[in-house]
């Protein structure tokens, strides 16, 4: 790994470490390269062990890349990228870089239950395409899957989408490419899913409906009368 640059330096390096791993799937050793942060550091950021409170600022957006740089950084990652040292090395037009949402502060407590919703109900969804959902990273994945996780005893998996990280489509999408990608028909895996959901469904009514059942049979005015009898 090559040495962090030295000069031009960055305003803020952790909030604009914070804003790569949220919006990007760099590795680690990019954005440390980028940032001047430790490797290590950057890891921790990304598990959320520190720097919690910070919001990621986006460098793209504050004139310290080019985002052809950061697009260029995405696609290789060998590719280390280069500090803009003034306004005047911009590129006449802005370019929004590609990638998920910023993620807010308030919902980064909420990844793990994105990620295990994810592996629970789209295993076919591969970590790369995770990341890059919820804004999260491989190593966090990893620790949600074995449940090494910190929050492993209190996880409740809830959809992404649900939590805002995400939109429905975006869930679609990625699980359509996962099955593909195995060699599955997306809309056949779709329509097994949907039957074997409405079947639980269907299964739970009937327990329901039995339940019920059990108790509308019950006269409870001629048992009250019966037990009145006793008495007497």
């Amino acid at each position: 790994m090559s040495k962090p640059q030295d000069a031009p330096k960055l305003l803020m390096p952790k909030a604009t470490a914070v804003w790569l791993i949220d919006n990007t799937a760099l590795e680690f050793d990019q954005i440390a390269d980028f940032t001047g942060l430790h490797v290590i550091e950057v890891q921790a950021l990304a598990d959320e062990e520190v720097g919690r409170g910070i919001v990621g600022r986006d460098p793209v957006k504050n004139n310290e890349v080019a985002a052809d740089e950061l697009e260029k950084a995405k696609a290789d990652t060998s590719y280390r990228m280069k500090v803009l040292r003034s306004r005047t090395d911009l590129p006449s037009v802005k370019v929004r870089a590609k990638g998920p949402k910023y993620t807010p502060v308030s919902k980064r407590s909420d990844k793990p239950d994105a990620i295990a919703w994810i592996l629970k109900n789209h295993p076919e969804i591969s970590d790369a395409q995770i990341t890059k959902l919820v804004g999260t990273t491989k190593p966090t994945i990893q620790s949600v899957r074995d449940r090494t996780h910190p929050q492993s005893s209190t996880l409740k998996p809830r959809h992404p989408a649900e939590l805002g990280l995400c939109t429905y489509q975006e869930i679609e999408k990625a699980s359509e490419k996962g099955l593909r990608a195995q060699g599955k028909d997306p809309a056949q895996v779709k329509a097994e899913r949907e039957a074997q959901q409405n079947a639980k469904h269907e299964e739970a009514a009937a327990s329901e409906n039995s339940k019920e059942g059990i108790f509308s049979g019950f006269d409870f005015s001629a048992f009250m009368s019966n037990m009145g009898g006793k008495k007497e």
